[in-house]
């Protein structure tokens, strides 16, 4: 990347800003007094805080784009950033609708940024603005990261039905009541209801249930299409976060008490052997109910 100026595996033919540098080591690319932005899946995110730590001034503050509970502990990742880095530093989290290949090519897009410090929040939101990027700011961090890690999983979901044919309506129903799942999730765990209807709720749960560049989506089209999970991941070829995603919400979950059907199938399909179909028809026989119904 320093040699060719571009991310020739993941984003080929996009050229890095003049003022964006690839350093080799963590030493020489942050300063004691930077503003931090971690980007990597949330089972690397962990031994990243700890590599970065070390190099961490008093002034500076840290966020990430981060995506995922932690698979052996079931930690949100600004949990795992408190014991990492203390309580008292400014944490954010980044997170909402966004493809990097799209924000890479300039494409309009939105996003949310919740932060325990609001002066952060803000200072993030104006430097991450652009003609053709806009952050909203929130200081709802569980909200915003119960989002972020649900999602990938109905994602796989979305992609599953899809792959079997079922139409629309199927893919529709799944969202809806994928959303419910995941704001019973998140309110369990102290999140706010609304934060759930916007950017890294909704938003970010409908595209990566409905677009292909979404490589959770595409696991369960592979799936579907009867390949294994290692099959599908050598075909995407980046990392699935809703594979690991779908047993650490699930043990959450239980932990809670809450009521996850869909998500619970989906573990069924990636880590018990059950078929697709049989998920489907596990979730139509299911007790009628009010759909006010919270569990």
């Amino acid at each position: 990347m320093a040699t060719s100026g571009e991310n020739i595996r993941y984003l080929p033919g996009i050229n890095f800003p003049t003022n964006l540098v690839a350093y080799p080591n963590l030493e020489d690319c942050l300063e004691d007094d930077s503003d931090i932005l971690v980007a990597v899946p949330s089972h690397g995110l962990r031994d990243t805080l700890m590599s970065i730590k070390p190099l961490l001034g008093p002034p500076s503050r840290v966020c990430w784009a981060t995506k995922g509970f932690e698979l052996h502990t079931g930690r949100l990742p600004h949990q795992v950033a408190a014991e990492v880095l203390g309580a008292d530093r400014p944490i954010a989290v980044l997170s909402g609708p966004t493809f990097a290949k799209e924000v890479a090519a300039g494409l309009p897009t939105a996003m949310t940024i919740a932060a325990n410090n609001n002066d952060f929040a803000e200072a993030l939101a104006v430097t991450l603005s652009s003609d053709n990027f806009r952050a909203y700011t929130s200081d709802d961090i569980i909200g915003v990261e119960v989002g972020g890690a649900v999602k990938n999983v109905l994602a796989i979901a979305a992609g599953m039905s899809d792959g079997l044919g079922f139409g629309a309506n199927t893919r529709i129903a799944l969202i809806n009541r994928g959303l419910v799942e995941l704001m019973r999730l998140g309110v369990a765990l102290g999140a706010s209801k609304e934060t759930f209807m916007g950017l890294a709720g909704m938003g970010d749960l409908v595209l990566t249930c409905t677009d292909n560049l979404s490589r959770n989506r595409r696991m369960g089209l592979a799936l579907a299409s009867g390949m294994s999970i290692e099959e599908a991941q050598e075909e995407i070829q980046q990392v699935v976060e809703g594979v690991l995603a779908a047993r650490a919400v699930k043990e959450v979950a239980d932990k809670l008490g809450v009521e996850m059907p869909i998500c619970e199938q989906v573990y069924q399909i990636l880590y018990e052997r059950a078929s697709p179909r049989q998920a489907v028809e596990t979730l139509m026989a299911r007790r009628l109910r009010s759909e006010k119904e919270q569990h």
